[in-house]
C-alpha cells in the first residue's frame, strides 16, 4: 500500500462502534415485560426550559419485578415528568403520590409484542444507516486521497472499509434478531 494515504481504520471502527453502543442503549429502552430502570433513558422531561434526562431531575429505581418508581426531586416537577412519560410511547400509564411517580409495567400482549419488534427494527435500520454513513465517508477519504495511490492500493482500501461495514451490519442484524427473540417470549 502507498506510504503517501493512510486511511484511518481505527476512527472508522470507533465510529461503527458507537452506532453499535447506540443500538444497545435503545434497545435496552425496550421493555420485554420486566421492569428495568434503562427503559427511561430515552425519556426526556422539559425541566428549567431544556430537555433534561429523567434520571437528571429524580431518582430512578425498580422496587418489584413489574415496578419502576421515579422520585422527584423538585415538587414543581412532578406533572412535566410524568407528561414526558405519558409522551413517550412507552405504553406506561404513571400513577403519582405525592412525588413519587409509580410506573406499573403491564403484562405484554401480543400486539404490544409485534409494535415492540417493529421498533427495534427502526432503532436496527438507525444503527445500519450510521455505519453506512461512515462507511461512505472512508471512501470519500479514499476518492480524495486516490491521486497518491495506485488503482490495485484503492481497491484494496475499498475493500478493507467495505468488510469493516459488512461486519457492523452483521454485529446490528445479529442484536436485533436476539432483541426480538426476547421480545417475543412468553
Amino acid at each position: 500500500m502507498s506510504e503517501e494515504f493512510l486511511l484511518d481504520v481505527d476512527d472508522l471502527t470507533r465510529r461503527m462502534d458507537g452506532a453499535i453502543a447506540n443500538l444497545r442503549t435503545e434497545f435496552a429502552s425496550l421493555r420485554t415485560g420486566r421492569a428495568s430502570s434503562s427503559m427511561l433513558e430515552p425519556v426526556m422531561v422539559d425541566a428549567y426550559g431544556a430537555p433534561t434526562p429523567i434520571n437528571q431531575v429524580g431518582t430512578v429505581n425498580v422496587p418489584e419485578p413489574r415496578m419502576v418508581t421515579v422520585n422527584v426531586w423538585d415538587k414543581g416537577l412532578v406533572g412535566k415528568v410524568e407528561k414526558a412519560i405519558r409522551e413517550s410511547g412507552l405504553g406506561i400509564n404513571p400513577q403519582t403520590n405525592g412525588t413519587i411517580i409509580m410506573l406499573p409495567i403491564p403484562e405484554l400482549n401480543e400486539e404490544r409484542r409485534r409494535e415492540l419488534t417493529k421498533v427495534a427494527a427502526q432503532y436496527a435500520e438507525h444503527a445500519r444507516v450510521s455505519v453506512r454513513n461512515v462507511r461512505r465517508d472512508g471512501m470519500d477519504q479514499i476518492k480524495k486521497g486516490k491521486d497518491n495511490m495506485s488503482e490495485d492500493d484503492q481497491k484494496i482500501w475499498e475493500g478493507e472499509v467495505q468488510d469493516l461495514t459488512d461486519k457492523y451490519i452483521a454485529i446490528v442484524d445479529s442484536m436485533l434478531e436476539t432483541k426480538q427473540e426476547e421480545i417475543m417470549q412468553v
